[in-house]
């Protein structure tokens, strides 16, 4: 059975190595970031975060459970706006929402609930599919690498 500290460098170094990824496409291929997938690139470095100070504070029991429950819970944040994503791609091109203005502006003009409130309403451009491999779009990939994520987390903090 892998240890704890294993399955934790795991969730980090994937994090880590898919956040790369994501700035490669950003500023090598100039693929811009919508607002939900910079929500989701911040769902990758929770994750990431967490399986690093797991790694070096090497906890107990407790301490597993607590940085399992991190983990998940980061997860299931990130799945949900990987999700909402995935969704907004799905609909057909007459009921997509208009493009709103970048995530630039809305930090500046309104407050956090209501930046989050226009960002998940989600925007034209959320709905663009820019990339894809084996027929899925990136936040289809987002959401698969969440669940996988948080299910090593899971495994890792839960048993004994």
């Amino acid at each position: 059975m892998l240890g704890f500290r294993v399955l934790a460098s795991t969730v980090c170094l994937v994090s880590v190595l898919l956040l790369g990824y994501g700035y490669w496409l950003q500023f090598v291929e100039h693929l811009e970031p919508c607002p939900l997938c910079i929500f989701q690139r911040i769902a990758f470095m929770a994750l990431a975060s967490t399986g690093f100070i797991a790694v070096f504070h090497n906890p107990s029991s407790l301490g597993r459970r607590m940085y399992a429950v991190l983990g998940v819970l980061f997860s299931l944040g990130g799945s949900l706006v990987a999700a909402r994503h995935v969704w907004l791609q799905s609909l057909p091109p007459d009921r997509v929402p208009e493009c709103g203005p970048g995530l630039d502006y809305l930090i500046e003009v309104f407050s956090f609930t209501e930046m989050l409130g226009k960002v998940f309403t989600g925007s034209g451009e959320c709905a663009t599919i820019d990339w894809s491999f084996l027929y899925l779009s990136m936040p289809a990939w987002a959401l698969i690498w969440f669940v996988l994520l948080g299910t090593i987390f899971a495994i890792g903090g839960l048993r004994r």
